[in-house]
């Protein structure tokens, strides 16, 4: 199938990239590097960027300056990737696994209501595969119970919930730019926000200390160097004016696919919730009910790897099943439609929906072939 390829490039990652190497400063004081980080900011609606070498170290940041640490509880979902977790771990708080709603897969606000203690201080929300969670439940959990709420944003690049952009509704949000993600420079990461002093803080945490006009060696607080290079920035600058181009295709593709499946039984693609006006397709994900389908969901990956469809058989357990963590160091609530989502839950890759129509259209109809009984 003609499923393009990813990343990609054009001739405006080169001319950019050029821009650096010939100006003599490819590290992270080149002012492309502002430029990206007020670029991207404005992008998803925040006053402020703080960038850093990965999405990982974002959400450490943003725990580092917050303060939280050990005694402190952070409620995350229990499906994510690894990092939503050990940002929490490393900065020496508890991890509190709740489950996740049943096709959204995104974190069941009840489920996080249910699990705040006196020690609870943020909730971290991971808007997965590209739908935001429910921000109208969380922000009003969040206020009602005076706790942070912050946004794993890592899929979620111009996502929107009634029109407001993944980044801007919790203290702070975190983006990756890891090679898979749908703006990437192999690595790289975001904090975005709108409260200037948490931005000046996760600046100069990320910059070793210093302060905006202060000396070079002069360091006011025990920080590191999170710094992202020039060089990444200027690909992201070229990633980011493709962006919105790239999600309106994934779109109108997903549209199409969905169009074509929409009367086979036991298919269930994500649910978006209607305050999402826009999302980034990261994933197309979605759940097999095997008894209406006539294949389990490991015959469906076998068959669409067969078929020439890169696809991925959802994690190998929740996050709270991984060696890590089952030495302890968190603590679980029970977390039914996570484990289900285990054995029954797929996704195809953002790249799936970036040919043309005939492209969707062979797609679906290999899908359609498998579930033939």
């Amino acid at each position: 199938m003609r499923i393009p390829a990813w990343p990609v490039h054009t001739e405006r990652e080169i001319e950019l990239l050029r821009e650096v190497l010939e100006s003599g400063q490819w590290g992270g004081f080149n002012g492309m590097v502002g430029r990206l980080e007020r670029e991207f900011a404005a992008f998803q609606h925040c006053a402020y960027g703080i960038s850093a070498v990965n999405g990982t170290v974002t959400l450490e940041t943003a725990l580092a300056v917050l303060g939280i640490g050990p005694g402190d509880e952070v409620i995350v979902p229990a499906i994510s990737f690894i990092s939503t977790a050990t940002a929490v771990s490393r900065a020496g708080a508890l991890p509190v696994f709740v489950d996740i709603e049943p096709y959204s897969f995104n974190m069941d606000p009840e489920r996080a209501a249910a699990a705040i203690t006196p020690r609870t201080s943020a909730i971290l929300a991971v808007h997965f595969g590209g739908p935001l969670a429910d921000l109208d439940r969380l922000m009003a959990l969040a206020s009602e119970r005076n706790l942070v709420l912050l946004e794993d944003a890592a899929h979620a690049h111009g996502s929107e919930w009634k029109g407001k952009r993944a980044g801007s509704f919790g203290l702070a949000g975190s983006f990756s730019f890891q090679n898979s993600k749908i703006m990437t420079a192999g690595e790289g990461g975001m904090l975005t926000t709108n409260d200037a002093g948490f931005a000046e803080r996760a600046h100069s945490f990320s910059n070793q200390g210093r302060r905006p006009g202060q000396g070079f060696f002069f360091h006011y607080s025990l920080a590191t160097n999170y710094r992202l290079t020039a060089l990444q920035a200027a690909v992201l600058l070229a990633q980011l004016e493709r962006l919105p181009g790239q999600i309106r295709l994934r779109e109108e593709n997903e549209r199409l696919l969905r169009s074509e499946l929409a009367e086979i039984e036991g298919l269930h693609f994500q649910e978006v919730p209607k305050q999402v006006n826009t999302h980034s397709h990261y994933l197309l994900l979605g759940r097999i009910d095997a008894a209406k389908f006539g294949k389990t969901r490991d015959e469906f990956h076998g068959a669409m790897l067969a078929a020439g469809i890169p696809c991925t058989p959802f994690y190998p357990h929740p996050l709270y099943g991984n060696p890590l963590y089952r030495q302890g160091g968190c603590r679980v609530e029970p977390c039914p439609v996570a484990e289900a989502c285990v054995r029954d839950a797929f996704w195809f890759p953002h790249r799936v929906l970036m040919g043309d129509q005939g492209t969707t259209r062979e797609i679906a109809a290999a899908i359609r072939k498998v579930g033939e009984r």
